[in-house]
């Protein structure tokens, strides 16, 4: 099988939570089932003995076939306080593309999401227009909606 994307992980206190905000919001959908994992094996491969896992992957909107990429919400017995930053190394945020800005942006603060920034507009040179704001949801996570060709 060639190389393929296959998921992003957000680890969060309630599993149950984040999954229903993304799923009401983006229309992200439950792809298999609930995920209990926990075993010898498990705490190997993370490299945490004794990591029990629960929570769910949400297959994203607007791909399709048998291998679509999925946003796996997850929740871990031990979680370690974090800031979330927009300067901090590693992964800064996960981007919807989507067809009405302004209402998804009522959505996800509807939904129990925050602003990080405010609306905006960009001219990229070579790609085209768009409008952008990056907002974070209930976890704190950044996430990034686009609504291109404004």
């Amino acid at each position: 099988m060639p190389t393929r994307f296959s998921h992003t992980n957000i680890v969060t206190r309630d599993p149950e939570r984040l999954a229903a905000f993304y799923t009401e919001v983006f229309g992200c959908e439950q792809s298999g089932p609930a995920r209990e994992l926990v075993g010898e094996w498990l705490g190997r491969g993370m490299g945490l003995p004794g990591a029990r896992v629960h929570g769910y992957h949400l297959a994203l909107p607007g791909l399709e076939g048998d291998h679509v990429p999925t946003l796996e919400v997850f929740s871990l017995d031990e979680i370690r306080p974090t800031d979330t930053d927009v300067t901090q190394a590693g992964l800064m945020h996960i981007s919807f593309a989507v067809d009405d800005i302004k209402d998804t942006i009522e959505r996800f603060l509807a939904a129990g999401g925050s602003m990080q920034g405010e609306l905006s507009h960009a001219d990229v040179d070579g790609v085209g227009s768009a409008e952008f704001a990056y907002m974070r949801d209930p976890d704190g996570n950044i996430v990034e909606l686009q609504q291109w060709g404004q």
